[in-house]
């Protein structure tokens, strides 16, 4: 039985100057349907590289990926997009959402380019602003909601195409604690629905909240288990890091 995603010794690395920055430094990692997977790590440890070759915005320089049993790392960039479109839902920090477009119209936009139909790109993106609780905003505009309720839609969005993994970068990022706990919430009740979800972030109370940490530093991966062990590197490296200063 093949995994959903499979990482097997991905490395992405950067000419800078005369300089060489392995961004991801031999990275092999698998994640099967229905885990909720924390890829965690401080700025500049490789979180996002590692995020944007599971989400198919680049391509390792060396390295397999695959992603549900299929090998992606010669695709073009069309193949790329048709997978993003098909496969993967998203997440953003800052929601991403077009203000001259409704609530309802967001969500539908990744259903349009993936051939639905008028209907069903209504149908959809109803049934997956009820999931949300925003079928009653569907008609309004991103500027005229809160910040929780803008990821909401987002969240719906990415639900929207009823994607293989959804990707949440940052998700809490631009929201305030409170909002943040809700949004956390719901991302735990669409792993408990079946979904499976990558988050991505910075922040361990955070990555604390999924079932599963990868925990990233220079490009390699350190830690990769349940939340318990977590705990203890996380200190250590807090420890190492304070000894240095």
């Amino acid at each position: 039985m093949s995994h959903l995603v499979e990482l097997e010794n991905i490395y992405k690395i950067y000419k800078m100057g005369d300089n060489e920055v392995r961004a991801l430094d031999g990275i092999t990692l698998t994640i099967d349907q229905g885990e909720f997977v924390a890829i965690v790590g401080a700025s500049g440890s490789g979180k996002s590289t590692c995020m944007n070759i599971i989400g198919c915005l680049d391509v390792p320089t060396s390295g397999i990926y695959r992603l549900n049993g299929r090998e992606i790392n010669n695709y073009s960039n069309d193949e790329l997009a048709e997978v993003r479109n098909k496969m993967l839902g998203f997440i953003f920090q800052q929601y991403n959402l077009i203000p001259k477009l409704s609530v309802l119209e967001n969500v539908e936009l990744p259903l349009l380019y993936a051939g639905c139909s008028d209907r069903e790109q209504r149908e959809r993106a109803l049934t997956s602003l009820e999931r949300v609780g925003l079928a009653d905003k569907a008609s309004n505009y991103p500027a005229q909601l809160s910040g929780g309720q803008q990821q909401r839609v987002s969240i719906a969005r990415a639900l929207a195409g009823d994607p293989s993994v959804i990707l949440a970068d940052e998700p809490t990022g631009a929201l305030d604690s409170r909002t943040g706990r809700d949004v956390m919430l719901f991302l735990q009740q669409l792993n408990r629905e079946g979904n499976t979800i990558i988050l991505i972030t910075h922040d361990n109370s955070i990555a604390a909240q999924a079932l599963r940490i990868v925990r990233i530093t220079d490009g390699r991966i350190v830690y990769d288990g349940p939340v318990s062990g977590d705990r203890i590197v996380a200190r250590q490296m807090a420890a190492g890091s304070e000894e240095e200063d």
